[in-house]
């Protein structure tokens, strides 16, 4: 009952525009569990997805306000690589988790930090998941953990792909009214690999949105 956050015609209103463009060379062939972002997912339970560095429960970023409770925990245990763009966009990604929580704590799509840090398919990504935890009546308890994160940058440097592992055999869907923290047993469904399109954002320096999400689900390579 844990996962799960998307209603099934959620997803296919958003699943045309959810599609990773390649930034650059190399092989992007997706596998048999590779999935539009969300698109195996049903309406009887709200989904995993993302916290501030190492456990940080409040947070301001570009003068965008990221708090979220202090029971959920987003934890990204990766390091930051050498270039100055593709640190930028994995900070980026990492608060579009931030961002998506956020709004699901405080039950709204149209914080302002989805606009900071999303846009264009992103954008419909991060209110779809933030929407499907308010009409099922859940909120986010637990620790969200991202690692073996990559970048790789466009040849014109205009785009950074974020690719990363999540671990959520930690992190519940928990009902509003009630509190009721729904559980499963841990299992190879608690594990996604993402791949984000980060692109810069036109005005604001050092500021990158994510613009298309890509998930595998039930990854086996991320337990």
């Amino acid at each position: 009952m844990k996962r799960r956050s998307l209603f099934v015609a959620a997803v296919l209103a958003a699943s045309a525009t959810l599609l990773l463009t390649a930034c650059g060379g190399g092989d992007d062939k997706s596998s048999d569990n590779d999935k539009i972002a969300g698109a195996d997912q049903g309406a009887d339970s709200p989904r995993k997805t993302a916290e501030a560095p190492k456990g940080s429960s409040s947070e301001e970023s570009d003068g965008v306000n990221l708090s979220l409770p202090s029971d959920v925990k987003l934890v990204f245990d990766w390091d930051k690589p050498k270039k100055a763009n593709e640190a930028a966009a994995m900070d980026g990604a990492a608060n579009l988790f931030r961002t998506i929580y956020h709004g699901v704590d405080k039950r709204t799509a149209k914080d302002p930090a989805v606009t900071a840090y999303a846009t264009s398919s992103g954008m419909k990504y991060a209110k779809t998941q933030i929407e499907a935890w308010i009409e099922g009546g859940w909120t986010a308890t637990g620790t969200l953990r991202h690692y073996d994160a990559s970048t790789r940058s466009s040849e014109n440097g205009t785009s950074v792909e974020v690719a990363f592992c999540a671990d959520a055999s930690q992190f519940y869907g928990k009902e509003v009214k009630t509190g009721k923290v729904l559980t499963t047993e841990p299992s190879v469904e608690d594990f996604d690999h993402y791949k984000i399109t980060m692109v810069k954002h036109p005005t604001a320096e050092g500021l990158w949105q994510a613009s298309k999400v890509f998930v595998a689900t039930k990854a086996r390579k991320c337990q």
